[in-house]
């Protein structure tokens, strides 16, 4: 009407605006106002209903993100210092699996299948997994698939039958098992099995019968690293983190122990690393990886009844049954 482009009408409307008029802002809602057309006010055309709003009122919406947010509260501060209570008196053992791998062509089932009977048949012998309990090829590494015998379906299969086979403390997940995202089948099978199951890291309070306390700081893997010493990383959160007994980790599939005494309150700290059942790894292989693996697991007793400063309330065994030995040897001597 005005015979000149919205751009232009635009700039003189900012040119006016610049020299102190006050311009104010179009609106126009053809449902509560009517229209000027050459100088004469018609009525709207036409009107509509709005639509309802798609979600929820804010006032609503902010009243379940506190729920949200005091319901993770709460399971944070409960997971900073996890009590499992032990119900049978004396001397018991954990044996920490290292990395299962349970479907990878170079995994010794056998030694699974060995070690799990084992704990079954010990009296006071319980089982850790500290992660990646499948190789759990995802995105890209879908492909690798193809370069192993065991199909998806099969090792979750394996996955279901290694976690019945024997009764679990609690297990991890590893980066593998991270790697289902919230749908991680490994919650649902540790759930059937009665199991507690923690994503990357578990720090337990193991209390007795007779009131003592072993406690135990469990990670898929501790941060830091040193090649000179492959225990690094759970001796690092033992030194410069809380003071737990047992500090424990896999990942990286080496085995490595180093033991440490806490000067404020004397106890001893043993930091652990155990490897993996996956024996022959092909990226290793390909990546020059050291062969730094004493056992796929280690085996560990704990004395309740000696002192909490005692060095000997815990020792560790590379060699299961060795281990499995000792505790009935403690078992019957308490």
């Amino acid at each position: 009407m005005l015979g000149m482009s919205s751009r232009a009408l635009l700039n003189r409307i900012e040119t006016l605006r610049a020299e102190g008029y006050t311009i104010p802002e179009s609106t126009y809602d053809p449902g509560k106002q009517s229209k000027e057309r050459f100088g004469v006010k018609v009525a709207p055309t036409f009107t509509f209903t709005p639509l309802p709003d798609d979600d929820v009122p804010i006032e609503e919406l902010i009243k379940h993100r506190k729920r949200q947010f005091a319901h993770k509260r709460e399971h944070e501060e409960a997971s900073k210092l996890i009590p499992i209570r032990i119900k049978i008196p004396g001397p018991i053992g954990i044996l920490f699996f290292g990395d299962p791998h349970v479907d990878d062509d170079g995994t010794d089932i056998e030694a699974l299948e060995r070690h799990t009977d084992l704990v079954r048949a010990t009296e006071g012998l319980f089982a850790v997994n500290v992660g990646d309990t499948t190789n759990n090829w995802v995105g890209r590494l879908a492909r690798l698939y193809a370069d192993q015998s065991t199909s998806a379906s099969q090792a979750w299969r394996l996955a279901e039958w290694f976690i019945g086979r024997c009764d679990w403390l609690w297990l991890l997940a590893g980066n593998h098992d991270l790697w289902s995202g919230a749908g991680d089948p490994l919650r649902w099978i540790a759930k059937q099995q009665g199991a507690l199951y923690k994503s990357s890291e578990a720090r337990i309070s193991l209390k007795f019968p007779n009131g003592a306390e072993v406690r135990v700081n469990s990670r898929h893997d501790h941060a830091g690293s040193s090649i000179w010493n492959p225990a690094h990383g759970p001796m690092k959160a033992a030194m410069l983190g809380t003071r737990d007994h047992i500090y424990v980790a896999g990942h990286k599939h080496e085995s490595a122990y180093s033991v440490l005494k806490d000067p404020i309150s004397g106890i001893t700290m043993h930091a652990l690393k155990v490897a993996s059942f996956k024996v022959f790894d092909r990226f290793a292989k390909d990546k020059g990886f050291r062969d730094n693996a004493l056992s796929p697991c280690a085996l560990v007793t704990i004395d309740p009844e000696l002192p909490p400063s005692h060095p000997d309330l815990i020792k560790v065994f590379w060699e299961p049954e060795n281990g499995a030995d000792y505790l009935r040897f403690l078992r019957r001597k308490t």
